[in-house]
C-alpha cells in the first residue's frame, strides 16, 4: 500500500542506516583529503544518530562523547561496538591526548563515581593483502 507509512521507530532506524551509508562515503572522502575536522563532525553526527534514531547509546556513552567534545584538540567522538554501554572512540590531535585523558577521566569519575579505562592508540594503514610464498 503506497499510502502506508512506517511506524515512527522503524522510520528512525531506517533513517539511521541510510544516513550512516552517506556518512561513510563522506568520511572516506574526508580521510582522502586528510580533513580531520570534517571526519570528526561526521563522528559526532554518527553518535547523535545512534542515540536518537537507532537508540543504542546510554547515558554513560553520551557523557563520554560530551566530555570529549569539550576538549580543545578533539576532532570527533562516538560510541563504538554494540551499544548499550561499552566504549567510545575519539579522533584527537597528538598534543591534546593528555588533555582528553584528564578531562574525560575526571569528568566521568565526578559524574558517575566510576574510574574509566582509557587507551591511546595510533592509526595505521589497516588491513591489506597478504601474499604467501610458495
Amino acid at each position: 500500500d503506497r499510502g502506508r507509512t512506517l511506524p515512527e521507530r522503524v522510520h528512525r532506524r531506517c533513517r539511521h542506516v541510510v544516513t550512516k551509508n552517506e556518512r561513510v562515503e563522506l568520511a572516506a572522502d574526508a580521510l582522502r583529503k586528510h580533513d580531520c575536522s570534517r571526519f570528526g563532525e561526521l563522528m559526532y553526527d554518527s553518535h547523535r544518530s545512534l542515540r536518537e534514531d537507532y537508540e543504542v547509546t546510554c547515558e554513560e556513552l553520551d557523557l563520554m562523547v560530551d566530555l570529549a567534545r569539550e576538549v580543545n584538540g578533539v576532532y570527533g567522538a562516538r560510541m563504538t561496538g554494540g551499544g548499550f554501554g561499552g566504549c567510545t572512540i575519539n579522533l584527537v590531535a597528538v598534543d591534546a591526548v593528555e588533555r582528553l585523558q584528564r578531562s574525560v577521566a575526571d569528568g566521568y569519575r565526578e559524574r558517575t563515581g566510576i574510574q574509566p579505562m582509557l587507551y591511546v592508540t595510533a592509526a595505521h594503514d589497516g588491513a591489506g593483502e597478504v601474499v604467501l610464498a610458495g
